[in-house]
């Protein structure tokens, strides 16, 4: 046996030893990780999977410095990714059929409930079934996100982006 053989060996098992890092797709996206967005770098701080019946789309939590914004995704007939910010807008249920926002009208699209997992910063959230809603504004280039989380309700705004508006840089895990 030459001395090649063996050096080889060695430095394959040494790469078997290497945790492979997964590579992030908006779909997989980890607590940990950063998303580049606009030249900014936010820290995935928490995650929420939203799960209607056999359909999933995710929420991230990205924080940069006090900055925090929503990255969601979803993969419908192809990959939808919107950035979203909270936003001070009371609604109550039942959930209206129009909202209004800033002069600008948003009608419903959908809606329904949905069992949510949450990791990170957003694990308080784990196992709670939520009522939600989805408003597009009528020139369908914003959107409402409504959420009532028990007693809270929540509503964002936000936009589409395309995948290469982001970069996705692994954590450590």
């Amino acid at each position: 046996m030459n001395g090649l053989g063996l050096l080889s060996r060695l430095f394959s098992n040494k790469k078997a030893q290497v945790p492979k890092v997964k590579e992030r797709t908006p779909l997989n996206i980890q607590v940990g990780d950063i998303v580049n967005y606009e030249l900014v770098d936010y820290e995935v701080v928490g995650k929420i999977t939203y799960r209607e019946h056999a359909y999933e789309w995710f929420g991230y939590q990205l924080l940069e410095g006090r900055s925090t914004i929503w990255l969601s995704a979803e993969m419908d007939d192809e990959l939808e990714l919107g950035i979203y910010r909270t936003i001070k807008l009371p609604v109550s249920q039942p959930f209206p059929s129009k909202l209004e926002y800033e002069g600008n009208a948003f009608h419903k699209d959908s809606g329904g409930q949905a069992r949510v997992v949450g990791e990170g910063r957003s694990s308080n959230v784990n196992g709670q079934m939520i009522q939600y809603a989805d408003y597009i504004s009528e020139d369908e280039k914003e959107y409402l996100s409504v959420e009532a989380w028990g007693s809270d309700t929540e509503v964002s705004l936000g936009h589409d982006i395309e995948p290469y508006d982001i970069k996705i840089i692994a954590g450590s895990h």
